[in-house]
């Protein structure tokens, strides 16, 4: 399916939302709910997009949205499709959507104990790395050598990004998948594939965030791309916690610095440190590798 063909589905976002000027993270729902269809239920926690929504009834979507404090955005979604099941609704898709902070961090044990107990719900994850809604504070899903407003002087993050895939893995849940905006062809096949499947199912969206990265709002595709050419958030997807599937094939990767050097929040980092952050994506990525060609042999 092409791109063009996203565009003719139901449109379930009003126009005149609150987010920024080329949010990743406004592009990324618009997709979801267009190909997930009219029948379905949204759990927002604290986040970005708990303010793009805004409160009944001036709310961006026209769907039902029921909000929820930081750390429990998995038990509500989970209570959230039960009830709909003894109501007799069955069939409605109940999606949480959350921030990196809502997932990696504060909303982990909640995620966990819903991955754990196989509810019936999609986990959608926004990643923009960072706290941006608060004031781009640090997270656990903040790369190596970014700057944030809490990372110790120099304002560098010390530490390697959280892999929340390998942790979603390990809880051998039916289906996981990584997407960009960059690529809605892929992105809009992973979520029409996760509504068919029951059980608990995690999407990872990388979601560039043009004032917390220091980016130009007309740059968020074009960075999402780049995030994918050169492996540093490759595209794939996990069935039940043993068969991986690369979903975008980047045979040959680019160099990473041609994505952080357009980032503001990349600036002044030294030699050293673009080496031992080039040095871990071709870690993972090779790690990624091998595990994928194991799951063919």
């Amino acid at each position: 399916m092409r791109a063009s063909d996203l565009l003719q589905d139901q449109e379930m976002i009003y126009s005149g939302h609150n987010a920024c000027p080329g949010c990743a993270a406004a592009l990324s729902v618009r997709y979801l709910t267009r190909a997930l269809g009219t029948d379905l239920a949204i759990v927002l926690t604290a986040s970005c997009w708990s303010i793009i929504a805004g409160m009944p009834p001036l709310t961006a979507l026209k769907c039902p949205v029921l909000h929820c404090p930081f750390p429990s955005a998995g038990a509500v979604g989970s209570g959230l499709k039960r009830g709909l099941k003894l109501k007799g609704y069955p069939d409605t898709t109940v999606v949480v959507l959350a921030g990196d902070g809502g997932t990696f961090d504060i909303g982990l044990q909640a995620l966990s104990g819903a991955a754990q107990r196989n509810e019936d719900l999609i986990f959608v994850c926004y990643d923009n790395e960072a706290y941006m809604n608060t004031g781009m504070q640090s997270s656990s899903a903040t790369p190596f050598g970014a700057r944030t407003a809490t990372a110790p002087y120099p304002l560098f993050k010390e530490g390697q990004k959280k892999n929340i895939m390998q942790i979603m893995a390990a809880h051998v849940i039916p289906y996981a998948a990584t997407a960009t905006v960059a690529f809605p062809e892929d992105m809009e096949r992973k979520i029409k594939k996760a509504s068919s499947i029951k059980g608990f199912r995690f999407i990872h969206i990388l979601s560039p965030c043009p004032p917390g990265w220091g980016t130009e709002s007309s740059d968020t595709i074009h960075l999402s791309r780049l995030a994918v050419a050169t492996g540093a958030f490759p595209l794939y997807e996990i069935y039940n916690g043993a068969l991986w599937e690369m979903t975008v094939h980047e045979e040959k990767r680019i160099p990473l610095s041609e994505y952080l050097t357009c980032q503001r929040r990349f600036r002044g980092m030294d030699p050293e440190r673009m080496k031992a952050l080039q040095e871990e994506v071709d870690h993972d990525w090779e790690a990624l590798r091998k595990k994928i060609a194991h799951c063919h042999e």
